[in-house]
């Protein structure tokens, strides 16, 4: 039988085992993928925990695989699916998990891998990057606009800085001074993130922030509102939509479709998107895996390697 990662109940680490699972069988716009490699995010650890993303009222059995993101190659197709068949490189969201030697893919969530994207960078790019993308895309900056990123050492904030610089925006990206030289290295501005972080903000963009994306939430919110005349433009992956509309901005508007993680991809191959892979893992070392990210350490992306 396939062998998967799980957790069998709400709570911390001691709920995660490797295990043997029944294969999936796709069922009607699903295809079934063995999975080559699967990109492990913070999500992941807090639904481990009991959260819940905002409007996900779906009932989830235990134990669940944990993992959102893979690619792979196409095993099964269901019925009423186009565009994809048994052989082809895929990359995608997933339904039944990604810790897994076989999972589901909505097909209206997954998209062809393109010959020159690994299957690793693939991986990473349907929660942290598409997340960034689509965040960039609603703030719609014009070109030589400034973009100010908090949590900008992390997955979704890297992607935000490498997309929106490829846009033609001037980035500037708040986080923690060990990370200094890696966000240095995605071509932004870095601000050093804790108190007094603001003042240094406006001193790193003399002529002013036109947009703010922000991906920690709380007070740092807050503080990132104040520095805009057009609150409009704020946006968060962070925070509740009720209380960044508080403030006058929104959430990030996810598009989730195939169009945005060819849109990505594309970005990749062209070499104006890193996903930055900087950990691979095998499968039996998920747990590892999961606690890198947990730890909030990493500088860049995390990966599993169900398979060669």
């Amino acid at each position: 039988m396939p062998k998967a990662y799980v957790f069998t109940r709400y709570g911390g680490p001691e709920t995660q085992a490797l295990v043997e699972v029944e294969r999936p069988v796709p069922g009607p716009r699903q295809i079934l993928v063995a999975v080559r490699v699967a990109g492990v995010n913070p999500v992941d650890w807090k639904l481990r925990t009991g959260y819940r993303p905002p409007n996900d009222t779906r009932e989830h059995a235990l134990p669940a695989v944990l993992g959102s993101e893979v690619s792979g190659v196409v095993a099964a197709v269901g019925d009423n699916v186009e565009g994809f068949a048994v052989g082809d490189e895929v990359f995608g969201n997933t339904l039944t998990g990604g810790y897994a030697e076989y999972t589901l893919l909505p097909a209206a969530l997954a998209a062809h891998k393109p010959a020159g994207l690994s299957f690793a960078d693939a991986a990473t790019l349907p929660v942290a990057a598409a997340t960034a993308y689509d965040g960039v895309r609603q703030l719609d900056l014009p070109s030589g606009a400034t973009l100010l990123v908090t949590g900008a050492g992390g997955g979704v904030g890297a992607a935000a800085l490498q997309i929106a610089r490829a846009d033609g925006l001037r980035v500037v990206g708040v986080a923690s001074a060990g990370k200094k030289d890696f966000v240095e290295s995605l071509g932004a501005v870095h601000v050093p993130s804790g108190p007094g972080w603001t003042e240094r903000a406006q001193a790193a963009a003399p002529d002013g922030i036109d947009g703010v994306y922000d991906l920690v939430g709380g007070e740092v919110l807050t503080e990132a509102a104040t520095l805009l005349t057009d609150r409009a433009k704020l946006i968060t992956a962070g925070a509740p939509a009720e209380v960044v509309a508080e403030l006058g901005g929104a959430r990030v508007t996810r598009a989730r479709t195939s169009a945005v993680l060819e849109a990505v991809a594309r970005l990749v191959v062209a070499g104006d998107l890193d996903p930055h892979v900087i950990q691979r893992f095998p499968l039996a070392e998920a747990g590892e895996a999961l606690r890198t990210v947990e730890d909030g350490h990493a500088r860049g992306k995390v990966v599993i390697e169900v398979a060669a």
